[in-house]
């Protein structure tokens, strides 16, 4: 579904000579897209399932429901991958923030209950760098397999003036499906359900302008190694993609496990989006002591002289997927997730409020 504008070639109505331009003049070269197209096809298709209707290089991608569903309800998610694409680009490693930028949307519409279905991108540039950004699209293909979706197809756009050279930004749109009585929307959690957290990947894909800020500020290099680190470079570990926790959630739900709510801890960690997946008068108990931090957080807070309460309410602290579990399958939950080599640990339980959660660390 990739597709460029054609060459347009215009005459100068006061030059003698009658000079034709085209559009690669104008800094557009439709050759290239053409046969960065091409080179994607492969991975594009390599996405898709047997819902998927014709092929890649129309106008629109067509889906079709797939069977089994009585009352289904189709739900969407739509995000970006922010700042960190500012990292990639700067140590020209991009072949990780396709994985962040699917990973985005899918979490979102996982929350709902729902299976992602398929999935779309948007990537423009100042100029088409095949190489690239065929990176970049290897990470969206790599997971939407993950998450088990189709890359349906998505638009490139080429935009001389408007980013520099080796910059581009993505955006992704996500749409699933769940059955109407399975859906999450708040309703069914209750007081005394127990938090269990799976823990992240790193700092996924949130907080960059603060992590870049660090970075640039006091005197450290990309290519560092901190002690904190084991070895790795910053570089290294804050390009860590974002997790994707669409299948293990499914499979849990499928294997019997009653989940009442669901959270993705993105931008503004735990006291942003825990509440979101809350019904009327509840509130949560967060217990700090019952997970370990990761040591990238750590170096943030030691290095940026960031304070507790920033730092709970701009990156995900190692938590980047919560469930709201019935007390007693708690301990149940845990060993599931644990067994399908996914971390969990229960970090509080569901309370009488009004949406805030109690245990984080406030301003003084």
């Amino acid at each position: 579904m990739r597709y460029f504008d054609f060459s347009l070639v215009f005459l100068t109505p006061h030059s003698s000579l009658n000079i034709i331009m085209d559009y690669r003049d104008a800094g557009v070269d439709v050759e290239a897209g053409r046969a960065f197209v091409n080179q994607i096809r492969s991975l594009v298709q390599s996405t898709f399932r047997q819902e998927v209707i014709g092929g890649l290089g129309g106008f629109s991608g067509c889906f079709q429901l797939p069977s089994g569903y009585q009352e289904p309800v189709l739900v969407s998610g739509t995000d970006g991958v922010g700042t960190k694409l500012k990292v990639a680009q700067i140590l020209n490693c991009h072949d990780t923030v396709g994985i962040d930028l699917v990973a985005m949307c899918v979490n979102d519409v996982l929350t709902s209950g729902a299976e992602p279905l398929f999935f779309l991108d948007y990537v423009a540039t100042g100029k088409l760098d095949q190489e690239q950004l065929t990176q970049v699209v290897t990470g969206i293909a790599m997971a939407c397999k993950q998450a088990g979706c189709a890359l349906l197809g998505g638009e490139t756009a080429e935009m001389p003036d408007f980013y520099q050279m080796g910059e581009y930004d993505l955006a992704g749109f996500c749409v699933g499906i769940v059955e109407k009585s399975q859906m999450l929307n708040g309703s069914q959690v209750q007081v005394g359900d127990v938090a269990i957290a799976l823990t992240s990947a790193g700092v996924h894909s949130n907080g960059f302008s603060l992590v870049r800020k660090i970075v640039s500020e006091k005197g450290s290099s990309w290519s560092d190694r901190p002690e904190l680190l084991n070895g790795q470079t910053l570089g290294e570990t804050f390009l860590t993609p974002t997790r994707i926790y669409v299948k293990p959630v499914l499979a849990a739900r499928q294997a019997g496990l009653e989940i009442h709510g669901m959270a993705h801890i993105t931008g503004g960690g735990l006291p942003e989006n825990l509440p979101r997946c809350l019904g009327n008068g509840q509130a949560v108990k967060i217990d700090t002591n019952s997970w370990s931090i990761p040591p990238v957080f750590q170096w943030l807070a030691q290095v940026g002289s960031v304070s507790p309460e920033a730092m709970y309410n701009t990156f995900n602290m190692g938590i980047g997927f919560v469930l709201l579990i019935p007390p007693h399958q708690a301990q149940q939950t845990i060993s599931y997730f644990e067994s399908h080599n996914q971390a969990a640990c229960a970090i509080g339980e569901v309370i009488a409020g009004e949406g805030e959660l109690v245990g984080l660390p406030v301003s003084t």
